[in-house]
């Protein structure tokens, strides 16, 4: 499997032009837009890298925002509609997400410490190109995650089995 860099999207999208987006969006759907949705919306899409919904409850009410907890989760569900965020994977009962703006990747997620690598394959995609073609599949999305076990629990498994010995 060849190992790619994550490519940068060449069309930067402000977060002004999201925040744009997302209310014309709201609106469209018959929703209100309020102050509270707007505060969930900027730190969800200020969040890096991938996040769970509890986490985002918890950095929210250490910045004092005067949100409920029902509030994030109805603007998470509404992103994910929306199509602002998506879900990457669901492990030990815990929904990971992240912003959608990226370009698409994979992911490999280590069952030992939870670390997820995000990666590209060129060689990947045409496989999957490849098969849907033979079966005559017309593919709308797909995602592929990886489960195992990093380079660095690995090694600790191994000094882990080492020292046993």
């Amino acid at each position: 499997m060849k190992k790619t860099q994550h490519k940068k999207k060449k069309t930067r999208i402000t977060k002004r032009r999201l925040l744009e987006e997302f209310k014309r969006a709201i609106k469209n759907k018959g929703l209100k837009y309020t102050p509270q949705r707007e505060q969930v919306f900027k730190e969800i899409i200020s969040t890096k890298g991938h996040f769970e919904i509890e986490q985002m409850v918890h950095k929210i009410r250490q910045k004092n925002i005067p949100v409920s907890r029902a509030t994030v989760y109805r603007t998470l569900n509404i992103m994910k509609e929306l199509g602002f965020v998506e879900e990457v994977i669901k492990i030990n009962n815990k929904t990971i997400y992240e912003i959608s703006i990226k370009e698409h990747h994979d992911h490999l997620i280590c069952t030992s410490c939870r670390k997820i690598i995000e990666f590209q394959s060129e060689d990947i995609e045409k496989l999957q190109d490849k098969v849907c073609a033979e079966y005559g599949f017309l593919p709308k999305f797909h995602r592929l995650e990886i489960f195992g076990l990093c380079s660095k629990c690995q090694k600790k498994a191994l000094a882990r089995n080492n020292s046993k010995s």
